[in-house]
């Protein structure tokens, strides 16, 4: 064999090695990452209880009915009674109180969620596994506080509350970015949303598990819809109403499309999702610190519907403008009471947990234990969590006790939840006790002849860790509220903080 012939020989040989070695490192890489599940979190904002077809409402979900047919209904599913507090309990395992986070955050709020803390993509991180958020954050607006420098190594959507779903702006900033930078584009918000979560698990790192938290918007404020979506409502009277119905039809159809795309990709057998609201739906019960009734009921006394003061006008949205339905429950968005804090929940993992009702009462605390448990890293957890992991209860393996819950509304009223109890502490200084469990509508108070089950439950409040409060005095929100939508006369909010 002639020299060249043996040199091009050798250098095949090398190359066919190579490229056999690359495949089986990657396919080695790819049964790795399937060792992990995928993980995703769908957040609705200001869901109400009877907004979803299999709690019997009159909106279409087809796809969260889905959902809740293929996995476990979580009937007695809890958050606190805002946005912020719900998120910041869900990045972070520990109750609102703890926190000092108890009421939206402004964009003028100078903090955010505590920078000493693990967030739940921090430690996903740690086993390797690829982060994004897409949709709204709400845990702060500053750069030390921004997704990418808490745990998302993808992040696109908005930093503030809520945005106007055709203009994308939040207080006269155009709110829509794109890690950290200003992204414009035109499109529906929850249209966008469901078109980046499909990209995000699309063009996926196979060789390593994904976390997506897809937060949508949808349907919180402001009431906005496409026409063909509202069209279809046509039935219902009430204008509020009917395009609440039509925001949460997109809503499920965002979900549908990401669902469908799971299963595109063969995901859908070992991603665990989990499906919630951040808090009961908007109403107009009186949710809200009775001051800020008590300013509109002033102002609508001079001015009528024709509020000429931006905050005023901000607050009357706030109060009245919700289309949501919480029945059967008793309370709203901003309410302790079970239509504030009892929300849909749905968990579904093909691989590993049945199908069917879950009764056992469960939190937003008990999200981040649980999620790492699932993902086969308990032990990363080093700050002290509230909650725990319910998964051996949810896969059927064996019956557990639920967590105590606390949670406190930003007009001051506090629940807390032990073994049957519900004790709500009013900041009037009334007490009501319920059996919850044999009451969900909390019809009979029996604070007053249990008072050593309210006593008990006092001290256990009582002892609960409080954190530095996160609160932006109401004066200075009056200066530069958080209105939803509307022109753009500020600088975008992602370069307000570069």
């Amino acid at each position: 064999m002639r020299k060249r012939d043996y040199g091009r020989l050798m250098l095949t040989a090398l190359v066919i090695n190579l490229f056999m070695s690359l495949c089986i490192s990657q396919a080695q890489a790819q049964a790795q990452a399937t060792d992990k599940p995928n993980i995703i979190i769908i957040m609705a904002d200001d869901l109400g209880w009877n907004d979803v077809g299999y709690h019997g409402s009159e909106i279409r979900t087809p796809h969260i009915d889905r959902l809740a047919k293929d996995g476990r209904e979580l009937t007695r599913f809890y958050v606190n009674s805002v946005c912020s507090p719900t998120r910041a309990s869900l990045m972070t395992g520990q109750s609102s109180i703890r926190l000092g986070i108890t009421s939206p955050m402004p964009k003028i709020t100078p903090k955010g969620l505590p920078l000493d803390l693990n967030t739940l993509p921090d430690y996903l991180r740690r086993l390797d596994y690829a982060t994004a958020l897409v949709g709204k954050w709400h845990l702060g607006v500053q750069k030390p506080y921004h997704p990418n420098q808490r745990g998302f190594d993808s992040f696109y959507g908005n930093l503030s509350g809520a945005v106007g779903y055709w203009d994308h702006v939040h207080g006269g900033h155009y709110d829509w970015q794109r890690n950290g930078k200003t992204f414009r584009e035109d499109g529906y918000v929850t249209h966008l949303q469901a078109a980046e979560a499909v990209r995000v698990v699309r063009q996926r790192d196979k060789t390593r598990p994904l976390f997506l938290f897809f937060s949508l918007g949808a349907p919180h404020l402001p009431n906005e819809a496409p026409q063909n979506a509202i069209n279809a409502y046509a039935h219902i009277a009430d204008e509020k109403r009917r395009i609440h119905a039509a925001m949460v039809s997109e809503l499920d159809t965002a979900i549908g499309r990401l669902l469908a795309t799971l299963d595109a990709e063969g995901m859908s057998e070992n991603t665990l999702i989990w499906f919630m609201s951040d808090n009961g739906g908007l109403t107009d019960y009186r949710g809200m610190p009775e001051v800020f009734y008590r300013i509109l009921d002033t102002a609508k006394w001079i001015w009528g519907d024709d509020i000429p003061i931006r905050f005023i006008e901000f607050m009357r949205t706030n109060t009245e403008d919700g289309g949501a339905d919480n029945s059967p429950l008793l309370g709203a968005k901003g309410s302790v009471q079970e239509g504030g804090i009892r929300v849909p929940g749905i968990i579904r993992w093909p691989d590993k947990l049945p199908r069917g009702p879950f009764e056992t009462r469960l939190s937003v605390l008990d999200i981040l234990p649980t999620l790492l448990d699932a993902a086969g890293g308990p032990s990363l957890s080093v700050e002290p969590h509230d909650g725990r992991s319910f998964l051996p209860a949810l896969s059927g393996d064996k019956a557990m006790q639920p967590s105590p819950f606390v949670t406190e509304a930003f007009n001051g009223n506090q629940a807390i939840f032990y073994e049957q109890w519900k004790l709500l502490l009013r900041h009037d200084g009334t007490k009501s006790l319920y059996d919850i469990e044999a009451d969900p509508l909390e019809t009979t108070n029996l604070a007053a002849v249990q008072p050593a089950i309210v006593a008990r439950l006092e001290k256990r409040l009582a002892a609960m860790p409080k954190g530095e409060n996160l609160a932006v005095p109401l004066w200075k929100v009056a200066r530069d509220p958080d209105e939803f939508g509307g022109a753009e006369r500020k600088p975008p909010l992602a370069e307000l903080y570069d």
